[in-house]
């Protein structure tokens, strides 16, 4: 096989030469005026048609280049990434008719519960009313009966936006592309049932949204979450964006195409909705304000929880109105809009991690580290119940959080993930006996998408964040030998609480300590917090200590001594266990109660 494709090399090569010389003569002929009296007709025939001529020659001189045998792998062609190939759309930006809801609201009664978004409010409760809000309560975790009475169709009232949002207009090219919403609820409504037992979600939710026309519901038989659940909905759905919601969402005036026009902007943004709150006792709406509002954006902790944060100087500085988008380290995942072919280009969810917990900051992780953004669109506002805690149960139990977070730290944190395995114990012991499932289809995903590393997330995405030694010189609980109990921030201390001494119980959180190898004694697991001591009092507050450009000031510096005193620096005295409650004393090295042990 290889000889003959070496002869038609050769027989390819003839003919380009030949076609080549044919050429010459008759561009010579052409120039050469004075020979054209004794032309040969058939020379005279091709010099009239130079041009086609040189086609030919081009042609197979193109064709000799394509039948070379290729001395290095190309690079696979660029895949065509943006969300419609529509190049005859038309100038211009949408009339506010073309964008108008799929249905009109219907007229709704002012003084009806909760018209306007304004709260629901009832005066006189009979027994049975007291019972069902009750009930709701505790299988809902928030006022089911005040949601219940609300309509389905209730108005918001006027829109509040600030003008620039208001006004925002929406180009045709390229065109907005179309969504697919999808909602996943679990004895809730609406759109992809998580295996919902209640039997008004059976067959009366069936029929309800036949009259819906383009609300599809896809059941799961057993109840696997929400990771898989979404999953679900993607692969069912039609559109070239996914639009995710929770089933307790209500969505303001023009929600929809501020996310929409971003993506056709950049299909690699992954955009979330300005999230605002729906009063879980009241439902009431927390309308926008005209002249907007602080913004905040989502962070992380180094136990991977989700968090909110104000944003920082120069992400105020860059953004000019409104209408800018915020840049956000990671996302609360509830409620978001993707470009479809970008979601499976990205490696949609960790369909191995179970029910929920974990997969939005490994979403966010992956996103950024792969080459997408994150960001908020302020004038998309989307109102949420924020419950306070899960009405939902976790079939294999609460451990599913802690595998999915250790399946994440392990693709995608590197070395950084110990940090996080410090502060949680049963994620570590996860890790050291690797029984997270098998990771290699993603970290094969990491190599395929050449991301960059954790380092360089936390340098370029994320340079607020404050990073903990890698090896600290000591961590873990500080137990004191004379009573035989551990220092303890106590309950719900973000510092200015008092510490308390309590029964060592080995699993890290609010007896969980570093001592850094910056001299600080730190509480650092949502907040970075320190201990400072002043003559005979001791306390915990935001460490001074940021990394670039600061210092440990003297009242927050400690000094582990050789017979186990905790001495201060700025004090001079040590930590001493006094009444079952931590102190500070004159430093005595024979007292009992003043000898600490990190365990």
């Amino acid at each position: 096989m290889r000889l003959l494709r070496r002869r038609h090399l050769a027989v390819r090569l003839a003919l380009v030469g030949s076609v080549f010389m044919l050429f010459l003569l008759i561009l010579q002929r052409d120039v050469s005026s004075s020979e054209q009296a004794t032309e040969k007709p058939w020379l005279k025939s091709l010099v009239s048609q130079k041009d086609h001529v040189l086609d030919l020659m081009l042609g197979a001189v193109n064709n000799l280049r394509d039948s070379m045998p290729k001395l290095q792998i190309r690079a696979p062609e660029a895949q065509q990434m943006l969300v419609s190939t529509n190049q005859s759309c038309l100038p211009g930006f949408y009339a506010p008719a073309e964008l108008k809801p799929f249905w009109e609201r219907p007229p709704q009664d002012p003084n009806s519960p909760g018209a306007d978004g304004k709260a629901f409010q009832k005066k006189d409760w009979t027994l049975l009313e007291t019972q069902e809000k009750e009930k709701g309560y505790k299988k809902h975790c928030f006022n089911a009966f005040a949601s219940d009475r609300i309509s389905l169709q209730r108005s918001l009232g006027p829109d509040t936006r600030p003008p620039e949002c208001v006004d925002q207009k929406f180009r045709r090219c390229p065109p907005l592309p179309t969504t697919s919403v999808i909602i996943v609820f679990h004895n809730e409504a609406l759109q992809v049932d998580d295996a919902s037992t209640d039997e008004y979600l059976k067959e009366p939710l069936e029929s309800f949204v036949k009259r819906l026309q383009v609300v599809k519901v896809v059941r799961q038989e057993e109840r696997k979450g929400l990771i898989t659940a979404r999953l679900l909905g993607a692969s069912v759905a039609q559109a070239e964006v996914l639009t995710f919601l929770d089933a307790h969402c209500e969505c303001f005036h023009g929600w929809l195409e501020p996310l929409l026009a971003r993506i056709a902007e950049d299909q690699t943004v992954v955009v979330s909705p300005d999230i605002v709150t729906i009063d879980l006792n009241t439902f009431e709406f927390s309308k926008p304000n005209r002249r907007g509002r602080a913004h905040s954006r989502g962070n992380f902790d180094w136990s991977l929880t989700f968090g909110w944060e104000s944003l920082p100087p120069h992400e105020k500085q860059r953004r000019k109105d409104e209408t800018y988008p915020i840049k956000s380290p990671t996302f609360a995942g509830g409620l978001f809009s993707i470009s479809k072919s970008y979601f499976e280009h990205i490696g949609t969810y960790d369909n191995q991690m179970e029910i929920w917990g974990g997969e939005n900051v490994e979403m966010s992780f992956r996103v950024w580290q792969c080459g997408g953004q994150l960001e908020i669109i302020p004038c998309s506002v989307v109102g949420h119940v924020f419950r306070t805690k899960s009405p939902h149960t976790f079939p294999k139990g609460t451990d599913v959080i802690a595998r999915n977070q250790v399946r994440l730290a392990e693709v995608w944190m590197d070395s950084y993930k110990e940090i996080f395995y410090r502060r949680n114990l049963q994620a570590a012991k996860m890790a050291r006996e690797k029984s997270f499932g098998d990771i290699s289809e993603r970290l094969q995903l990491r190599q395929q998408l050449h991301c960059r590393n954790f380092s360089w997330y936390l340098n370029n995405i994320y340079p607020e964040m404050f990073v903990p030694d890698l090896k600290p010189t000591f961590y873990g609980a500080i137990r004191n030998l004379g009573v035989d109990q551990c220092l303890d921030v106590g309950e719900n201390n973000n510092g200015g609480k008092p510490l308390i001494m309590y029964t060592c119980h080995g699993l890290g959180s609010n007896q969980y300590f570093e001592y850094t190898t910056q001299r600080d004694l730190r509480h650092n697991i949502a907040k970075q917090l320190c201990l400072h001591a002043s003559a005979g009092t001791l306390g915990l507050r935001s460490c001074h200590f940021t990394g670039k450009n600061s210092q440990v000031p003297k009242d927050e510096e400690w000094e582990l001594t050789q017979d186990q005193l905790i001495r201060n620096s700025g004090s001079g005295t040590c930590l001493i266990s006094e009444d079952k409650k931590p102190a500070m004393a004159s430093c005595n090295p024979i007292d009992p109660r003043q000898h600490w042990l990190f365990v």
